[in-house]
């Protein structure tokens, strides 16, 4: 017995904010964004909320999958940019959703974050603990970033992915997952300067997105490709049996850079970020129900999804769709 995605659904912000809109803010220009990363726009949010955004798209992977929400029995969201510290976002979620006898909790892996999530409710389904969940990455980024450092504050959008998880015969074959805390300072996020009363007033990062860009890429397009070989070599998986290879959507080069050193064609990379950025924990999720609702997942194909991020954290799952 296994578990296997039924359904899939994804909400993203109402306003687009494109390169020409960043251009007004930062020293940069649509050329030199696009060329650079792939994307062109990214969706902010404005009234929308990370809790709304994930309840939205959970609610859609529940109706894809034809859930009734009172069935649900585990919600687990991926996240870094909630509005609050407590509740956690998924029983904020169980709430809106009227999931009334599903436990919920949050999960921080960065941009791995709905990878790890997935894997996390597979062991749940795969140990008895219980039959469904749902999977939501999920994230308001825009709210971490520094927008006046065009390094970081072009990359990044807001949006919300979930997934519906069954026991199922058939579904997710195998899965891998890494950390390298010893490397976690090229992608960071510090809170907001705090004290208790022993302490004394200390300086601390700002809660906003600092990144070494080259060493996330570099650290990404020779990771990424290893975990996803290492990964069907062990479950005797040939890259050509692969229908996708679904990458969290940080940054075309870096998806044309795997695809290269694995020696697969990148039309089996799809992508999606021209138009969202990378919405961390949500992209891989959103791209997956892109991709499902446009009829171009069939039943019975092989999926690779591979994550990275802050942490360091990676991994990769292989799964029968």
């Amino acid at each position: 017995m296994t578990s296997r995605i039924i359904g899939t659904g994804s909400y993203v912000p109402e306003h687009s904010f494109t390169n020409t809109d960043m251009e007004k803010l930062v020293d940069t220009s649509d050329e030199w964004i696009a060329g650079r990363t792939g994307i062109r726009a990214r969706r902010l949010v404005k009234e929308e909320t990370t809790v709304s955004m994930a309840a939205e798209a959970g609610r859609l992977a529940l109706e894809d999958s034809g859930t009734d929400p009172s069935e649900l029995e585990l919600i687990i969201v991926a996240t870094c940019s909630t509005e609050e510290v407590m509740p956690n976002t998924a029983c904020r979620v169980q709430q809106k959703l009227g999931a009334v006898h599903a436990v919920g909790f949050d999960l921080n892996a960065a941009c791995s974050g709905f990878l790890f999530a997935l894997h996390t409710a597979h062991a749940y389904l795969q140990a008895g603990i219980c039959k469904n969940a749902l999977v939501i990455g999920a994230e308001s980024l825009s709210r971490l970033l520094d927008w006046t450092d065009r390094g970081t504050c072009v990359l990044f959008g807001d949006g919300a992915g979930a997934v519906v998880l069954h026991q199922e015969e058939t579904g997710i074959l195998g899965l891998s997952q890494f950390s390298d805390g010893s490397r976690g300072d090229v992608l960071t996020c510090g809170n907001p300067q705090n004290c208790n009363p022993l302490q004394e007033a200390r300086e601390s990062r700002p809660g906003k997105i600092a990144m070494d860009g080259q060493e996330v890429f570099k650290f990404a397009v020779r990771q990424v490709p290893a975990c996803i070989t290492g990964l069907l070599n062990h479950y005797g998986c040939g890259k050509d049996e692969i229908q996708y290879f679904i990458l969290h959507q940080a940054n075309a080069r870096i998806i044309r850079s795997v695809a290269k050193r694995l020696a697969v064609p990148e039309e089996r990379f799809p992508m999606n970020m021209e138009q969202y950025g990378n919405t961390s924990a949500a992209s891989i999720p959103m791209l997956l129900d892109e991709l499902n609702r446009a009829g171009r997942l069939k039943r019975g194909d092989r999926l690779v999804l591979s994550g990275f991020g802050a942490g360091l954290t990676w991994g990769a799952c292989l799964l029968i769709w």
